[in-house]
């Protein structure tokens, strides 16, 4: 190599090292010695970012009716701190009627960064161009979600907070899938003082839109029934439910008193749950009708097989377990017309053949004391011992439905496994789009199952539920009128209910309906307050 390559190598590595130094020392000077003043700039040109959600998905009912939607609004903000125009606060109040001068001055008092001024109002075009040109004070487009039909479903469809997130019932249930990927959003002030708006690009408009199992025209026809039941009762509150007992979907389901999602400020928080799920109650004498289901899958029993029902009055223990209705007197009745005329006395003896061990076994496939699993949040297991063994007393108890709470859609699920054929089937509040993937688990024989429907058609139409007949419709129901707990240990008023399902029907489905504590003076029979008579 000769000297003129070996100076031009030189040269060459002299000027590549002093390159490298100068990035070093910039990046020495960027990293460490102006970090502070440049964190600080930088600070104080970023002032605001928001993650905005794409617009939430839809629920609908099974066939397409809207149940909560979007609307376009607009959400305002202002940073006091860049508003140079003394008249801006006066003139975004002549555009939006609605805002006054007093309540943004409030608002932005004592205030230099990034203020609320107001959230989600509905704005024209024209009034969005005008406060365009109001500098220092800006609006991000929110969807504003709507419900259509106001009270309809509303305790399961749940509502959503001034930021869209789901915050009960569906709309919290499946935030997640109904909210979709954010956008990220920053405001950064740049050279000039202007704000620039910066959207991130990694997210995408993945909400879902959901479909329900809920039938909107059932869910009114319900809906109505129980708030009329409730009014002409002046009871307490109400619930009612409706299951297709072949795929275990909700037709309807609601309580009353009930709320109007689009406006929440206007409701008690009370009403705004879903009792039908989440508060369990005694459920009285529905419960007979799964203590001679037991009987019957043990072979203790037959429909015709007879008990002396004690003239109404049977001691256990220190106790007198009597009839509902005092003077009913029987003395021999068959498991049949146990059921027929609803006899505590007759189904506690059958219940002391029977044994716990063996009532519990088949409580527990009909999911008493366990959770259904139904889509909804704040669901109860209801209270079911865990003992393997009671007292006679609390046996005599269980069988007819005391001393033990269920809810209302523990019970409807039970009884669809009666409707059905014997197969329990987990209620579900989505559209089921494909039956033959229904999980079916059988619990109860069929021919247990048919005799059980037929002691409920004998139930309507020559027992306690004779005034529950419906024209042209072959109805299986069972009635009760269980004592009502009041939170102390003490029982206070009643909970009347009618529990049961038409049958020779291609759709098979089964009805709930209860009043929860009647006034004084009402009727308290499950079948005058709760049944079709309604």
């Amino acid at each position: 190599m000769d000297q003129v390559e070996k100076r031009r190598l030189k040269i060459t590595f002299y000027i590549f090292a002093l390159a490298f130094s100068a990035v070093f020392f910039k990046a020495l000077k960027v990293q460490v010695i102006d970090k502070k003043n440049l964190l600080s700039r930088a600070k104080r040109q970023f002032f605001r970012e928001r993650k905005v959600f794409p617009r939430r998905g839809h629920i609908y009912d099974r066939n397409g009716n809207p149940l909560a939607i979007n609307v376009r609004t607009y959400s305002i903000f202002a940073i006091p701190k860049n508003i140079k125009d003394k008249q801006a606060y006066k003139k975004l109040s002549k555009i939006i009627p609605n805002l006054t001068y007093e309540d943004i001055r409030g608002k932005v008092k004592d205030r230099n960064r990034f203020t609320w001024v107001a959230r989600k109002v509905e704005l024209s075009q024209d009034q969005l161009e005008k406060i365009k040109e109001i500098k220092g004070i800006y609006t991000e487009e929110i969807p504003k979600r709507l419900y259509p039909n106001h009270e309809l479903a509303a305790q399961t469809l749940g509502f959503v907070g001034v930021d869209n997130n789901g915050l009960a019932g569906i709309e919290h249930r499946f935030d997640n899938d109904l909210k979709g990927e954010p956008q990220i959003i920053k405001y950064i002030i740049d050279n000039k003082g202007r704000p620039v708006r910066y959207v991130s690009q990694n997210a995408g408009d993945r909400s879902k839109d959901l479909y329900l199992s809920i039938d909107k025209e059932v869910q009114a026809v319900a809906e109505k029934a129980i708030k009329d039941a409730v009014e002409k009762a002046e009871a307490f509150r109400g619930g009612v439910g409706v299951m297709n007992a072949e795929t275990g979907e909700i037709l309807a389901m609601a309580n009353y008193p009930t709320f109007d999602p689009n406006d929440l400020s206007g409701s008690k928080s009370s009403h705004r749950k879903l009792p039908f799920i989440s508060d369990p109650f005694e459920p009285g004498s529905t419960m007979k009708l799964l203590t001679v289901a037991s009987a019957l899958e043990n072979k203790v029993v037959r429909p015709e097989t007879n008990y002396y029902c004690e003239q109404g009055r049977l001691k256990v223990e220190d106790h007198i377990i009597s009839e509902a209705e005092s003077r009913k007197k029987y003395e021999w009745l068959s498991v049949t017309e146990i059921i027929k005329y609803s006899s505590n006395v007759g189904t506690t003896k059958v219940a002391f053949d029977l044994t716990f061990p063996k009532l519990k076994e088949t409580f527990d496939k009909f999911g008493i004391g366990e959770k259904t699993g139904i889509e909804i949040p704040a669901e109860s297991r209801g209270i079911f011992t865990e003992d393997n063994n009671v007292s006679p007393l609390s046996l005599s108890n269980i069988s007819f439905g005391q001393g033990v709470a269920t809810t209302g859609v523990q019970m409807l699920a039970a009884y669809a496994a009666i409707a059905n054929g014997g197969h329990y089937i987990k209620p579900t509040i989505l559209k089921v789009e494909d039956p033959t993937k229904i999980e079916k688990k059988r619990i109860i024989s069929e021919k247990t199952a048919n005799e059980l429907t037929q002691m409920m058609v004998e139930t309507v139409q020559d027992g306690t539920a004779k005034a529950g007949r419906i024209p042209y419709f072959k109805i299986a129901a069972k009635t009760s009128t269980a004592q009502r707990s009041d939170g102390t240990g003490r029982y206070n008023g009643y909970v009347p209910g009618f529990l049961g399902y038409p049958i020779d029907v291609n759709n098979k489905f089964v009805v709930y309906a209860y009043v929860d504590n009647p006034a004084k003076g009402k009727f308290i029979m499950g079948i005058v307050s709760a049944g079709p008579s309604i």
